[in-house]
């Protein structure tokens, strides 16, 4: 089941990017080979010389990833508390209610001193940091997919294509395989062969 979940339209009509979402069995590990460039050779309708017109198409297949878990090892967490200082009366002067976390694996170091209670504050920080892992786990996973979809569609270039649909011949050839099929079976969904 293929549902689009983005797109913006072509200035010539069709479209200049799209993005769907494939549901169903084994979906990925049939489709993964997809990534790649495809090339079209056509002669459009305003070409009078009956020349053959080449684009291209890049295609990136990634897996659906799930949510980042960041999980926090209370060994990893160096605690040191003080006072707080400033407004707040008698108390954030005499009892230590500020806390300073620091994460050892990532030097990552928060300080909080919102709170009158140590606790409150410990709380606080905790959450400050988890917010701080979770968006560093994010971003690392955000790298490695733009470098995955970096190396499936390369610069898009035609000389990188994986498959030429040629209207002109009426073939799709796969490059890869080295066969070509009728361009009207894989048009009307016979891509069982090919895939």
């Amino acid at each position: 089941k293929a549902t689009t979940i983005d797109s913006s339209q072509g200035d010539d009509g069709g479209y200049k990017s799209i993005t769907l979402e494939v549901k169903g069995d084994m979906v990925y590990s049939k489709l993964k080979w997809e990534a790649g460039v495809h090339r079209v050779q056509r002669v459009p309708a305003t070409e009078s010389q009956g020349r053959v017109h080449t684009s291209t198409a890049t295609v990136a297949i990634m897996p659906e990833c799930d949510e980042v878990d960041v999980k926090i090892d209370q060994k990893d967490i160096e605690m040191s508390t003080m006072r707080s200082g400033g407004a707040g009366g008698q108390n954030v002067n005499k009892v230590e209610t500020a806390v300073d976390l620091l994460h050892k694996p990532t030097g990552i170091r928060i300080k909080c001193t919102q709170e009158r209670s140590q606790l409150k504050n410990k709380e606080l920080a905790m959450k400050m940091l988890m917010s701080r892992l979770y968006d560093m786990e994010n971003e690392k996973r955000e790298m490695e997919e733009r470098a995955r979809r970096g190396s499936q569609v390369g610069t898009g270039g035609r000389s990188e294509k994986i498959r030429t649909y040629n209207w002109k011949d009426s073939r799709c050839s796969d490059h890869r395989l080295g066969q070509n099929f009728p361009l009207s079976d894989f048009l009307g969904g016979g891509v069982g062969k090919i895939i």
